[in-house]
């Protein structure tokens, strides 16, 4: 059993990306972990993801974005935790890395990055912060 699956998700990602791979495998699959991937994949992070399997087997391959054979995605790091979660305002969203990278948050429109988020003026959930 797994405390904490989207923390478990983001190291899948961070070790394939640190073992210079193509690929991540993800597994169970679940709509929250799509919802961030689909983040991800919005803001030109990687270069989409695939679900394979049924039912309770379903698993999600994810497919790492390189440039010039560097990985677009340079760090991964999660912010709210089981033992801690944390809320944010819209006034109070972070800028990460200087606006160059982004803030995953959960709001009451959906998973949306730091500039959606503003955009349609909601807080929420702080998930991660990526650049």
């Amino acid at each position: 059993m797994l405390t904490d699956p989207i923390a478990d998700m983001l190291t899948r990602i961070r070790n394939a990306i640190t073992a210079g791979k193509k690929e991540a495998v993800i597994e169970p699959a679940s709509r929250f972990k799509m919802a961030i991937l689909d983040v991800l994949k919005r803001e030109g992070y990687i270069d989409g993801y695939r679900v394979e399997g049924e039912g309770v087997k379903r698993k999600i391959r994810v497919f790492i974005r390189y440039y010039k054979g560097q990985p677009v995605l340079r760090h991964v790091e999660k912010v709210s935790k089981p033992g801690r979660r944390v809320y944010v305002g819209v006034e109070e969203i972070p800028k990460v890395y200087n606006g160059l990278g982004i803030a995953i948050l959960s709001t009451s429109k959906g998973v949306l990055s730091d500039r959606e988020a503003r955009r349609l003026r909601v807080g929420g959930e702080l998930i991660a912060k990526v650049y």
